[in-house]
């Protein structure tokens, strides 16, 4: 007799829901670094690892292709912030080059490491909220299909 007990990793399996998904909401979770479904299961893995599974709901996320999108939006929201400062500064206090130096360069690091994640978080909420890359039903169509092979008949 052989008998199937559950696996300490289990996790349910995802249910498919059709109705509409709140694409502002999920963004929120995302920008949280929460699950883009339920808002409570941790969505990364470790700093940039996006986990395969949400550990509350089970929702599947290994599907996401977020790729190099967050480090852009990432700079860019970062330079726009810190270029506004270094304007502001120079014509405020007019401090030297050195000054300027010591405080926005590590301001610029600090908050480009702080943004990516929730950055990177809000774009795989927004591929979830709006069924992207397989996080609908059925198969994703920016999928490449594979070849089909020759067979050689004799």
């Amino acid at each position: 007799m052989h008998i199937m007990l559950p696996r300490p990793d289990y996790l349910p399996r995802p249910t498919h829901d059709l109705g509409p998904r709140d694409t502002f909401a999920a963004m929120k979770r995302g920008a949280a670094l929460k699950c883009p479904k339920c808002g409570i299961g941790r969505m990364f893995s470790s700093y940039l690892k996006v986990a395969d599974n949400c550990p509350t709901c089970g929702e599947a996320l290994h599907h996401q292709r977020a790729d190099d999108a967050p480090p852009y939006f990432t700079m860019f929201i970062v330079c726009h912030i810190v270029v506004a400062g270094v304007l502001i500064a120079e014509k405020t206090f007019a401090p030297s080059f050195w000054v300027h130096i010591a405080i926005w360069f590590p301001i610029t690091i600090v908050a480009s490491l702080i943004m990516l994640p929730m950055v990177k978080g809000t774009l795989i909420s927004l591929q979830w909220a709006l069924r992207m890359h397989g996080f609908g039903n059925g198969p994703d169509p920016a999928d490449p299909q594979p070849e089909p092979i020759a067979v050689e008949r004799t």
